[in-house]
């Protein structure tokens, strides 16, 4: 359930009069721009009621401590700020690794549409659902102790206004990384979980699996840990990896990237990599697909990178509008 942004007991002795005018105030779709009918005297002695205050005695049904009038007050033009900066749009942050991030296509194949985009446009094909803004804070090698102490959370995600949704996938980093990972990773996880609701209290919060990437074995360990911490949270989970294994059945390498450095291509045959050699420090062959796999598949190595491709992308997009477009309607509705 979410939690009011009103602080605690602040409505508390108002008369039924009184809470149905402020809440009336609530609903107004203008803001109160022009005070002289309030007709505030300045010679009132400080912190006491003034006669000629109509806001206070007749708006409210009778007088208010200044004190509650100025933080409800406050409370109502903070919804109003908020309101006005996301109307009318669902806002999605998508948090994870470089499997979240999806650099690489977005830097071979910048004119197509990419991850998050992909997202925001399937949205956009439902109809009778809100536009949405989609932004994706996943970075390569991230991992959830990572984004915490480098401040990078703090940073990018804690402040960003008007959440509605956020995925959240990590743990093929984690496991690199993080020593004791079967007790550290969770703990990990709940703390990030707890940062995200104190932040944004109306997100609802989306714990992800990841897909097969490493061997089965670790991936199934990784899964395991994150289907337990939604269930210690309560959190639904958006369990992708079903759906993107059983797409591999049509082909184990149709959904990633080849990615080789150029020095490993023979010699003789370097002249066919040329076109997709990208500049890195050592410079690699990229391949969004299987257009060279016929001449450069026997190579040790050329399938090595797991890291979806615009397909594998395309394929998590869908299944993700899948899972939360009923979730969005649901929510409509109870709204």
């Amino acid at each position: 359930m979410g939690r009011s942004l009103m602080p605690e007991g602040l409505l508390e002795g108002l008369t039924e009069q009184q809470l149905r005018d402020f809440f009336a105030y609530l609903r107004i779709s203008q803001p109160i721009s022009k005070c002289s009918h309030l007709n505030m005297n300045p010679s009132a002695p400080k912190g006491e009621p003034s006669p000629s205050t109509p806001l206070r005695k007749t708006m409210f049904g009778g007088f208010l401590k200044m004190k509650t009038l100025v933080t409800l007050l406050a409370f109502s033009l903070t919804l109003v700020t908020a309101r006005a900066e996301h109307e009318g749009k669902i806002q999605i942050l998508l948090l994870g690794d470089s499997s979240t991030e999806a650099s690489v296509p977005k830097w071979v194949a910048k004119k197509e549409p990419q991850f998050e985009e992909v997202i925001r446009l399937l949205l956009a094909g439902e109809s009778d659902l809100l536009p949405t803004k989609v932004v994706n804070f996943g970075q390569g090698g991230d991992y959830i102790r990572k984004l915490l102490d480098t401040g990078r959370y703090e940073k990018l995600a804690a402040k960003l206004p008007g959440l509605d949704y956020i995925f959240i996938r990590y743990g093929l980093n984690d496991l690199a990384y993080r020593k004791s990972f079967e007790t550290d990773f969770p703990k990990d996880f709940h703390e990030l979980l707890a940062k995200l609701r104190a932040d944004h209290p109306q997100a609802m919060l989306i714990p992800m699996t990841v897909i097969p990437f490493n061997d089965e074995k670790s991936i199934v360990k990784i899964n395991n840990l994150i289907h337990a911490v939604a269930t210690e949270e309560k959190l639904t989970i958006f369990d992708i990896h079903p759906r993107y294994t059983a797409e591999l059945k049509r082909g184990p390498d149709m959904l990633n990237y080849r990615r080789y450095p150029l020095s490993k291509i023979p010699e003789n045959l370097r002249e066919l990599a040329k076109p997709y050699v990208m500049p890195e420090k050592d410079p690699m062959v990229i391949v969004l697909d299987n257009r060279l796999d016929a001449i450069f598949g026997h190579l040790p190595g050329w399938f090595a990178d797991r890291h979806p491709n615009i397909a594998g992308y395309n394929l998590i997009a869908d299944e993700t509008v899948k899972f939360l477009a009923p979730i969005m309607r649901e929510r409509r509705v109870k709204k």
